[in-house]
């Protein structure tokens, strides 16, 4: 039998394509454990730094124990960290209560001065013990009890060292959601998910903090009055400053009548290689109100042109810390929520930044939003899928006045 050139030249053809889409998937899968090599090795920096930042909290009791008692705090030797301050100790001999929730009050005792020892020990413990699908939450709730916490009761070193704590929890939950977020991209493309080359890795979390602490406390409230996050929370629609070297946004999750969501898809202009998708909105300008930056950006960024009262809310409250543009943002954003009709977006004047970082956009159902972060893609804010029950309730009247803080 004769085999002709042309036949060898296809089956050469074929084997060097399957020969290629071997070590492609060789690459890929052994690229892909290393992401997640990276990964875990990320997590165990960042819970390092987590425990030593619960170390520091319980010598900031000891000192906030010396201050109830009426008085200054020691000068001498500090609390091992191994040892809890006395009044903790109970509390630091209990187990957290079955699910870990904090104990009632717990995290507003810390304000009232009589148990914050106590309280902050026993928050730092419930954070040090939790599990991993619970330590966000045990963290946050620390997070905001220092927040309460009478800064001119706390020696100057230890505010230093929960400063210091804090630089270094900031740091490490960049470098692991930095880990997470390149995981996440490789894992959740279609080929890499089809052909099963993560094996049995689950998609790895990010890990979002309040960056509420002490060190916040501080500066945000000097004379013990309310931030324009605060008046937001109750409900008031304050002006707010930008003055702190903070990014302030106003943000607004478009909805129409099939109960879709608009969100927009961009890059960091300096990562081209990681693009998200995200709500329209952007930085509050000196003298405007939250709602009245929610409407000037949604009009610069869609061409739509809305009145501040439309909007409803704010319904959510995101603390964030990202690299942008060659920098890192340290970013308080809220939202919003209207009600529109489907349209296309024409911006009415973007930047040249915002020109080269934003790609495109698409309206998403609650499914296709599952979907979306099912694949691994980067959605801000997380979880919107389940989150778009809030926005649909305060459209309808029914959602709560308080500002729900989200991821």
């Amino acid at each position: 039998m004769t085999i002709s050139a042309l036949t060898i030249t296809v089956v050469g053809l074929v084997v060097a394509l399957l020969v290629l889409a071997a070590l492609w998937a060789y690459g890929t899968a052994n690229r892909l454990d290393r992401l997640h090599v990276r990964t875990d090795l990320a997590w165990q920096a960042l819970d390092a730094a987590l425990a030593r930042r619960s170390v520091v909290v319980r010598s900031l009791a000891h000192d906030l124990e010396q201050s109830s008692a009426g008085r200054e705090p020691s000068a001498g030797r500090e609390p091992s960290a191994g040892r809890e301050p006395s009044a903790g100790r109970e509390s630091a001999g209990r187990e957290p209560a079955a699910g870990g929730e904090p104990a009632a009050g717990a995290e507003s005792a810390v304000a009232r001065g009589g148990g914050a020892a106590a309280a902050l020990v026993d928050l730092s413990l419930r954070a040090e013990r939790a599990d991993r699908s619970d330590r966000e939450r045990t963290e946050n709730a620390l997070s905001r009890a220092l927040a309460g916490v009478d800064a001119s009761a706390v020696r100057a070193v230890h505010a230093a060292e929960l400063a210091d704590a804090d630089a270094r929890v900031l740091i490490a939950r960049r470098f692991h959601n930095d880990a997470v977020r390149d995981t996440r991209a490789l894992q959740g493309r279609r080929l890499v998910r089809w052909l099963r080359l993560g094996g049995t890795a689950q998609m790895p979390a990010y890990f979002d903090i309040t960056e509420e602490s002490l060190r916040n406390a501080v500066s945000a409230h000097p004379a013990g009055g309310a931030s324009g996050a605060d008046d937001a929370e109750s409900g008031r629609d304050a002006h707010v400053s930008t003055g702190d070297g903070n990014r302030v946004s106003a943000r607004v999750l478009l909805v129409d009548d099939a109960a879709r969501v608009l969100l927009a898809r961009g890059r960091d202009p300096h990562r081209s290689d990681a693009p998200f998708w995200f709500t329209f909105g952007g930085g509050v300008e000196a003298g405007e109100s939250l709602r009245e930056a929610a409407v000037r950006e949604l009009w610069e960024e869609t061409g739509l042109r809305v009145r501040p009262e439309e909007l409803c809310g704010p319904i959510w409250r995101r603390l964030s810390l990202f690299p942008w543009n060659g920098s890192m943002m340290h970013s308080e954003e809220h939202f919003f929520v209207l009600r529109t009709e489907a349209f296309e977006p024409q911006p009415g004047a973007r930047t040249e930044l915002e020109r080269d970082a934003l790609l495109g956009h698409r309206w998403f159902s609650a499914g296709a939003l599952a979907d979306l972060a099912g694949s691994g893609a980067a959605v801000y804010p997380q979880d919107l899928a389940a989150l778009l029950s809030d926005a649909l309730d305060c459209l309808d009247g029914r959602g709560p006045r308080e500002v729900r803080t989200i991821r």
